[in-house]
């Protein structure tokens, strides 16, 4: 998913050691550990962050296992006289029922106004937090929120995964602009656990919307069912939003068993079939190394040498694919819909080969 962001990074004259780590930071110059040294006028370590919590140290205040201050659904620290709101107070992950810590000035805002209600005597309590950020560069922006895939791993959370490539509003109208979306649902009850979003107009409302869904519990498949804001400026009269919850649906149904791309690989060899169902141009123009080419339109004059094979069928996105797959599936085919399309699949491998390229250019 971050792969568009750091494109935007490149073409506009950054340079990126991706998989390096800083040995040391001289006067004018960075060493890093692969020997590489950089001059620079400047260093800026954004590292990541630590509670500065030595004063409820000090205090004897208990800390949480997520490293912050731990505290009750009042902000109630372990001496229920004193409080602690922002940074350095731990919260609880609607999603995970864990403690941790969200650097956000909006839940710092939230809680600061909760503790005057409660020692004003209201009867209140701090709703768990789910996590939403965005970031932003030259006109490209990444945003997240709930669980990312790899925290799902980490944490053993079961999910399924989709994205998808829709366009920011309706694509006849001018200045329309891809948005990437991933999402992550409940691959039995569907409910939504968590969305990245990357792309240089609208990912902000996509993922804020995704957000609110997340908080009122809804499911990926009510996503088909929201009724947003459209125009043609604005969006399509089946928004990103929506679409994200047609493919969802899809996906949770059943109706179109899907494969990622990092799984596409190993599955080609163990024998499985890839077949790009896009048009000849666009084949020419850029394909997945050992697919064959059987535009989705000539399909139905191909079916006997897919007979009793494995197939997984690609297209740009994913719609063209989701058609072959239901007509392949049809004719008793076992098939997969690769996830995105080459599209994603594109994007992973770009982001593979950055991050291992082993840059001369520093």
């Amino acid at each position: 998913m971050i792969e568009p962001l750091q494109a935007t990074l490149t073409q506009n004259g950054i340079k990126l050691a991706l998989s390096s780590e800083t040995e040391e930071v001289l006067e004018h110059t960075l060493r890093l550990k692969d020997g590489r040294v950089i001059e620079a006028d400047l260093v800026v370590a954004a590292i990541g962050v630590v509670a500065d919590h030595h004063l409820a140290v000090e205090a004897g205040l208990a800390i949480g296992k997520a490293g912050g201050i731990a505290v009750n659904d009042q902000m109630q620290t372990s001496d229920p006289s004193i409080y602690a709101v922002g940074d350095a107070a731990e919260k609880t992950s609607s999603l995970t029922g864990e403690a941790q810590m969200i650097w956000l000035a909006n839940l710092a805002n939230r809680h600061g106004r909760l503790v005057a209600d409660v020692i004003a005597g209201e009867k209140v309590a701090a709703k768990r937090s789910i996590g939403t950020g965005i970031i932003g560069a030259y006109g490209m922006a990444a945003a997240l929120t709930g669980l990312t895939e790899a925290l799902a791993k980490r944490l053993e959370i079961p999910h399924s995964i989709i994205h998808l490539h829709p366009s920011s509003h309706a694509g006849y109208y001018p200045g329309a602009q891809r948005v990437s979306l991933k999402i992550l649902f409940d691959p039995e009850s569907g409910r939504l656990l968590g969305a990245q979003g990357v792309g240089l107009d609208g990912v902000d409302k996509r993922i804020d919307v995704i957000a609110t869904a997340i908080y009122a519990g809804l499911t990926v498949d009510d996503l088909m069912n929201l009724e947003l804001a459209y125009a043609p400026a604005f969006g399509s009269a089946k928004d990103a939003i929506n679409q994200a919850g047609y493919v969802g649906d899809n996906v949770l149904s059943g109706k179109t068993p899907s494969i990622q791309w990092h799984e596409l690989e190993a599955a080609m060899q163990q024998g499985t079939v890839l077949v790009d169902v896009r048009t000849e141009d666009e084949n020419a123009a850029g394909s997945i190394p050992g697919s064959q080419l059987i535009p989705v339109d000539t399909l139905r004059d191909n079916l006997e040498k897919l007979k009793d094979k494995e197939v997984v069928v690609t297209c740009a996105v994913g719609q063209r694919g989701h058609t072959a797959t239901q007509l392949l599936r049809s004719q008793g085919i076992n098939v997969r819909n690769l996830d995105g399309g080459y599209t994603t699949w594109r994007f992973g491998m770009d982001a593979r080969e950055r991050a291992t390229l082993v840059s001369t250019a520093l």
